[in-house]
């Protein structure tokens, strides 16, 4: 997953990186407030470690720019100083979803991030899911549609997979580049993302008709929507 963490001070922020390079996600650092607002307006992350206190705006202050201005449910950490319990409760109703004391604590940490990513995340980790007419098995790499299954090349399987389990998120290139290729958008070719999505739209049908379109948004990157919302559901067999 990717992951933005903001902190102005370059010691906590360097153990937040490794803690969270450690779990197997990337993570992207700012250190101070406007370079973060600057990005989230054409980026996306799927999780946000914030400092409270920082030297051009505040921690809860991001939070509310966040929930009021994006419409994905991006899990929120606070990192603070402050233990004080009216400090607590104000940062979780700015919006944020857990609240963690300094100094940072690798362990806490850990357990913290992974909490939130089990509540906020649920269908990670799971091997098969329904979509409405679309079924995938992650573990055969396949996708069926009305029950007949579509021939997809490796990138394509995990492109699909990516978008469908972030329905209804604007997710951009970048986001998308880093976690299909792992690589920065520098390092690939400009063609290569759109072709893919190309192939995909195409060989899973992927328009109204179908209940899923799959859209381009001009200078953000992708999103696939659900016309009728419909839950998604873990097989059991």
């Amino acid at each position: 997953m990717r992951f933005a963490a903001l902190d102005d001070n370059n010691s906590e922020l360097e153990l937040i990186e490794k803690t969270v390079v450690s779990l197997g996600h990337d993570c992207h650092t700012f250190s101070d407030g406007k370079s973060l607002l600057r990005t989230l307006q054409h980026e996306t992350f799927d999780f946000l470690i914030l400092d409270w206190e920082l030297p051009d705006t505040s921690g809860p202050d991001i939070v509310k720019w966040v929930r009021t201005n994006l419409k994905e449910a991006i899990p929120i950490l606070m990192i603070t100083n402050r233990s004080d319990e009216r400090d607590v409760v104000h940062g979780l109703t700015s919006g944020a979803d857990d609240f963690m004391s300094k100094p940072v604590r690798v362990r806490e940490l850990h357990a913290r991030i992974n909490a939130l990513l089990r509540r906020l995340y649920p269908q990670q980790g799971q091997q098969e899911f329904v979509w409405g007419n679309y079924k995938c098995n992650v573990a055969q790499q396949r996708f069926e549609h009305h029950g007949v299954p579509v021939a997809l090349k490796n990138k394509e399987f995990e492109l699909a997979l990516f978008l469908f389990q972030n329905q209804g998120r604007l997710l951009s290139r970048q986001h998308i580049q880093e976690q299909i290729w792992g690589m920065q958008s520098v390092d690939l070719q400009t063609r290569t993302l759109d072709t893919h999505i190309s192939a995909i739209r195409s060989k899973l049908k992927l328009h109204p008709n179908n209940g899923y379109k799959l859209t381009a948004v001009y200078g953000m990157g992708y999103r696939l929507e659900s016309d009728t919302l419909v839950p998604l559901v873990e097989e059991n067999n």
